[in-house]
């Protein structure tokens, strides 16, 4: 499969750091085609400027600097995303990366009077995420309600295949895990990327 994975730490020696080495490192040893878009590493300016939000649905008019990244999304059959979660879903950098990639007339098409949205990236048939977060799981999930999931698991799953399989996994309370708990999560990310079909 054609797997994109896309990064947003921007801590080079951090957990979250590991976890994106080692899903590449895994995926490649099992065949896949692999692109990685490191934004940190890459310094991805996550903000849209007035110019571009003028020109937003106008395929025709992309900003130089996202050229590449949405040529690898429409390239991908696969999207891991692997990010820390801030505030209960994506960092501002990642969130930049949906605002300004997952546009109109690549990720999906506009509504119009006649025609409802459609998906665009229907190429793609798998989404998952690799997570960490501070918050306890039922915090998460029962008091805030799981923004990130819903982001990328409803929001952004909409604009690729009908069938498109998702994955999600997380490691709760980060900061107050063992090294033993930390190897273990990461030997299940591991585990879940060598399932991944070629």
């Amino acid at each position: 499969m054609r797997l994109l994975f896309v990064h947003a730490h921007p801590v080079v020696e951090s957990f979250n750091t590991a976890l994106f080495r080692a899903s590449v490192e895994t995926a490649r040893l099992k065949g896949h085609d692999i692109r990685t878009l490191d934004l940190h590493a890459e310094g991805f300016n996550p903000v849209m400027s007035a110019d571009e939000r003028r020109s937003y649905t106008d395929s025709d008019q992309l900003p130089s600097d996202i050229v590449h990244h949405i040529e690898a999304l429409q390239w991908a059959e696969g999207l891991i995303l692997v990010y820390p979660t801030w505030w209960y879903a994506q960092p501002a950098i990642l969130k930049g990366w949906f605002d300004r990639v997952w546009r109109p007339g690549i990720s999906f098409t506009l509504r119009t009077r006649t025609e409802p949205m459609r998906p665009a990236l229907t190429g793609m048939r798998l989404i998952g995420v690799i997570t960490t977060f501070g918050a306890p799981w039922w915090f998460w999930r029962f008091v805030i309600g799981s923004p990130g999931h819903k982001i990328v698991l409803r929001g952004l799953r909409f604009c690729t295949a009908p069938r498109t399989k998702t994955f999600w996994m997380g490691l709760h309370e980060m900061d107050g895990q063992t090294k033993a708990t930390r190897h273990r999560y990461l030997q299940r990310v591991r585990a879940r990327i060598a399932r991944i079909p070629l």
